[in-house]
């Protein structure tokens, strides 16, 4: 991303932030604890959602503009329980069931390769482990919308670094192996119309005994 779209993109998105978006990070963070990874960090937005009951928290992000940015966020407010790492969500290297949750909030639209992303997020997870996110996706549902995200995607994609508007990424989540604890559909208010549609919620990879952890 350029350092220009890093520098505008919480402007950019104040609006959406303010008219939900926010709301559903809060919702959903609340209950994080223990070792939490997230991907895709961008500029920190979801930091002030994070509670005490986070143990150890790595933000990782490749964009070096987004991470400027980001490291400035955390210069201003110093956290040891944080620390950042630069690497893609496709290659983590964290040992096998090292983290309690990974977060992705916005991400997996602009991966380069969501199949395997989410293989190295369940291989990261613990058994029982949560995959927590919010992710806008196709309009399957709506045809006529449908049509106007395949038709815009390819510029949208050179235009936004890599985002997909035709992804159906709960379909992603599931055959990577997760159960889906929660998942809700919803359209992002004061968002483009092509990004709306949105699923946010909990995915759990299995324990070994086979049992959910709810």
């Amino acid at each position: 991303m350029s350092w220009l779209m890093a520098k505008l993109y919480d402007r950019v998105m104040r609006d959406t932030e303010s008219a939900g978006l926010s709301g559903w990070r809060a919702d959903l963070l609340g209950g994080v604890d223990g070792r939490v990874l997230e991907l895709g960090v961008g500029t920190g937005v979801n930091l002030p959602f994070y509670t005490d009951a986070v143990e150890a928290l790595i933000l990782s992000e490749p964009d070096s503009n987004m991470r400027a940015r980001l490291k400035a966020r955390l210069d201003m407010k110093p956290d040891q329980r944080i620390r950042i790492s630069e690497n893609a969500a496709e290659v983590l290297p964290f040992p096998d069931g090292h983290f309690d949750w990974v977060v992705s909030t916005l991400v997996l639209c602009s991966v380069s390769d969501p199949a395997q992303s989410l293989k190295e997020v369940y291989r990261v997870l613990r058994p029982g482990g949560g995959l927590v996110f919010i992710e806008h996706v196709c309009a399957k549902d709506r045809p006529d919308r449908y049509r106007w995200q395949r038709r815009i995607e390819p510029v949208w994609k050179w235009l936004a670094d890599g985002c997909h508007l035709t992804r159906d990424t709960a379909a992603f989540i599931e055959d990577a192996g997760f159960h889906m604890a929660s998942i809700t559909r919803a359209s992002m208010r004061k968002a483009p119309p092509v990004i709306r549609p949105t699923i946010r919620g909990v995915a759990r990879k299995p324990s070994q005994s086979g049992h959910l952890r709810n």
